[in-house]
């Protein structure tokens, strides 16, 4: 059993900056890899980034890439996403998810475990 609990949402201007956190609990951290996810109003939830459990390999979503990085410390059980030069279609509830797999998961059904989210909200 894994325990996530996200931070760090909030409302931002087009072009600024958030740094989302994911505190993780419970079974080994480092053996799980970690995905974001995000849900807009009336949209389903959608793969943002993944980061496999040594940290050493990453993907991300097209519409992220060069704005967002996904990191992890496993010392601390923590991941990050930083993200950048926001835009308004941003906006969504963020969702961290751990996922004991063999690849790097880009689909819900890849994830295990899920925290209960933080809302980012993008103004133009």
């Amino acid at each position: 059993q894994v325990h996530l609990v996200e931070s760090g949402g909030g409302l931002v201007q087009a072009g600024g900056s958030l740094r989302l956190s994911c505190a993780a609990s419970g079974r080994t951290f480092s053996e799980y890899n970690m995905g974001w996810f995000r849900q807009a109003p009336g949209k389903e939830r959608e793969f943002v980034a993944v980061i496999m459990w040594s940290g050493n390999r990453l993907y991300y979503t097209d519409s992220v890439k060069g704005r967002f990085t996904m990191s992890r410390d496993n010392a601390k059980n923590l991941l990050y996403l930083q993200m950048n030069s926001l835009k308004p279609e941003d906006t969504a509830v963020y969702y961290c998810a751990a996922g004991f797999r063999l690849v790097l998961g880009r689909t819900t059904s890849d994830y295990d475990y899920w925290g209960q989210g933080t809302q980012v909200t993008v103004s133009s």
